[in-house]
């Protein structure tokens, strides 16, 4: 009974994090799902929604077409949707009932791609897994489409003159809710002294998507980018470097960058100058709980100030990101007993509002609403982690 949830919701599905990634970048994203599902990807886990469509579809999955396969159906209503939409691309998900029936997508894509002349891509999803593990498989997969295999790579070329040029990797709504993340991001970026790249894939086209080989640095804000950032360099030799630049303590981030475009080395800004054995505090006066990448550089943060930390990773894709000594928790069990093991009074947590549900007494819990978590239910409440206001009102 361990993925059993009595309090905590689960955190965004795997398809909801592809119609997320791909949200913006003039391509057309078919779910073969039944009908009715599509308010789930859109209204329920997509801020943009309000502001802009994107063309996302559902097949419309029936019973008897679960059961009999029908495939020709599904081709034809995609070519058909193509042929009134004129997408750049087209990526097609998979849902539950397709993926236990073995449906054979990678055929399927084959077909549609000879007879639109469009790129066709399979995004292997299942309904099963975190919207961290379907946006990073959506962006790779693109990225695969788009610059090809990950082969020939060239020797990483150094500094070069002028400013190092950064792209950031891992931004959707799902992750940074909060109206103008991500021009504040580019924002601080610049006043750092970096050439602000293309943004996957919040804020930019795919026209600007398709200049990212060109970029000296990948900076990775989200466990979803971590993909793209491995594809990346393994193609183009570009290094990347994980962390988010918080105001009043970018230093680690921009040193991380700068190491990264001087060396080629990969790694993690946030672990950059800990104290040895900080992470592994069995009482720490700071616990952040979430997606690492923020996770980590918030405790960064707490670090900075002289208070021990402690980070409960609770996303797919944490392992490769979290400091020695922090947690990944999988389910509301696990993350309960881990706070119960570390929560003293007063012990501060920093997490979304509904993990406040499970956390001992006398705790001092900061609400910090995670979309991808609880979704609209905070929408008044949503923080831009890169303005300096919002900076204060976390960390005094």
């Amino acid at each position: 009974m361990r993925q059993t949830y009595r309090i905590l919701p689960v955190y965004s599905g795997d398809v909801s994090g592809v119609c997320s990634a791909l949200y913006e970048l003039g391509g057309m994203v078919v779910m073969h799902d039944p009908s009715g599902c599509n308010s789930t990807y859109n209204t329920h886990d997509e801020t943009r929604w309000y502001d802009h469509d994107s063309l996302i579809f559902l097949s419309g999955l029936c019973e008897p077409d679960a059961i009999m396969g029908n495939d020709d159906k599904f081709i034809d209503d995609v070519i058909r949707a193509a042929a009134a939409c004129s997408p750049a691309f087209i990526a097609l998900c998979n849902s539950p009932v397709p993926y236990l029936t073995g449906t054979d997508f990678a055929g399927i894509s084959a077909v549609i791609e000879v007879r639109t002349g469009i790129p066709v891509f399979y995004v292997p999803t299942n309904g099963m897994h975190d919207y961290i593990s379907g946006a990073g498989m959506a962006w790779e997969r693109l990225a695969r489409k788009w610059f090809g295999e990950d082969k020939n790579r060239p020797a990483h070329a150094g500094s070069c003159p002028g400013a190092p040029k950064v792209s950031v990797l891992g931004m959707t709504p799902l992750d940074f809710a909060a109206a103008g993340c991500g021009d504040a991001l580019q924002k601080v970026l610049r006043e750092g002294g970096f050439a602000a790249g293309p943004v996957w894939a919040m804020g930019s086209s795919l026209r600007e998507i398709e200049k990212t080989p060109s970029a000296d640095v990948n900076l990775v804000v989200s466990a979803s980018g971590l993909p793209l950032a491995k594809y990346l360099h393994r193609r183009f030799g570009t290094p990347w470097t994980a962390g988010l630049p918080l105001p009043g303590h970018t230093g680690g981030v921009f040193r991380s960058i700068e190491e990264a475009v001087d060396s080629g080395s990969c790694g993690c800004a946030y672990m950059r100058d800990l104290p040895e054995g900080s992470c592994a505090c069995t009482a720490p006066e700071v616990i952040v709980i979430g997606e690492p990448v923020s996770a980590c550089s918030i405790a960064y943060v707490c670090e900075s100030k002289g208070l021990t930390t402690r980070v409960i990773a609770a996303t797919e894709g944490s392992e490769d990101l979290i400091r020695p000594g922090d947690l990944v928790c999988r389910g509301e069990e696990e993350t309960e007993n881990a706070l119960s093991g570390l929560c003293r009074p007063g012990t501060r947590v920093l997490a979304d509002p509904m993990y406040e549900r499970i956390c001992p007494a006398g705790t001092d819990f900061i609400p910090i609403p995670h979309l991808a978590f609880s979704g609209r239910v905070y929408r008044s409440r949503f923080m831009n982690l890169f303005e300096a206001e919002t900076a204060r009102g976390i960390f005094g």
